[in-house]
């Protein structure tokens, strides 16, 4: 069993390990050193616009299922008026 002391040994040495594999290379690309023209920089924008576009036909849809919903139940309440027998004034 482990103790807590352990557990910090170990996860300063992750940290530590993290920390010295961390290059600056690493950190940046290509739009952070103004190189905006590159292929990295137009795959991402890409790469933006395909998540927007994604995010747009998920909402379409579910705005035309609401408009969907709302017209069909605006048929059944008319069909529903149209069955309902007509009451009568003279009595028999």
């Amino acid at each position: 069993m482990k103790t807590p002391l352990m557990w910090t040994r170990l996860a300063l040495a992750a940290l530590l390990l993290f920390w010295l594999s961390w290059t600056p290379q690493a950190a940046a690309c290509a739009t952070c050193f103004g190189k905006s023209d590159s292929k990295l920089a137009e795959g991402l924008n890409m790469g933006i616009f395909a998540l927007l576009g994604l995010v747009l036909l998920v909402l379409g849809w579910l705005a035309g299922f609401f408009i969907y919903l709302s017209r069909r139940a605006a048929a059944e309440a008319k069909a529903a008026e149209t069955m309902l027998p007509a009451s009568s004034s003279s009595k028999p």
